[in-house]
């Protein structure tokens, strides 16, 4: 199994910009794929956001496309998620979450198997 631990988040002000790491621990991190999930406040369901599969395959979701990227520091064990040009609708609570599998599916959180606590980010106009 794996431990995760998210920090960065952060109050910034709309077109801003925040990286979020994800410290990973415990099983082999190339056995696993990795995700980024957020829940807006006071929303239950986790929106998939950046999935990095095993092979170093990435996907992002429509929403963050072209604004948020996700990558890894294999010597550091962290991911990252560098998020761009931040607008209201990012704030949320972040989560960095893992699954032993090859790939990840962005739609469906509960595929995976491993969470962090998350690392709140919100976004003023």
């Amino acid at each position: 199994q794996v431990q995760l631990v998210e920090s960065g988040g952060d109050s910034v002000q709309a077109g801003g910009s925040l990286r979020l790491s994800c410290a990973v621990s415990g099983d082999t991190y190339s056995a696993y794929s990795f995700g980024w999930y957020r829940a807006a406040p006071g929303e239950e369901n986790r929106e998939g956001i950046a999935a990095m599969d095993a092979d170093g395959t990435l996907s992002y979701a429509d929403s963050v496309k072209a604004r948020f990227t996700i990558s890894k520091d294999i010597a550091k064990n962290t991911l990252y998620l560098q998020m761009n040009n931040l607008k209201p609708e990012d704030t949320a609570m972040y989560y960095c979450a893992a699954v032993l599998s090859d790939y990840v599916v962005l739609e469906n959180y509960w595929h995976m198997d491993y969470w962090g606590n998350g690392t709140l980010v919100t976004i003023s106009s």
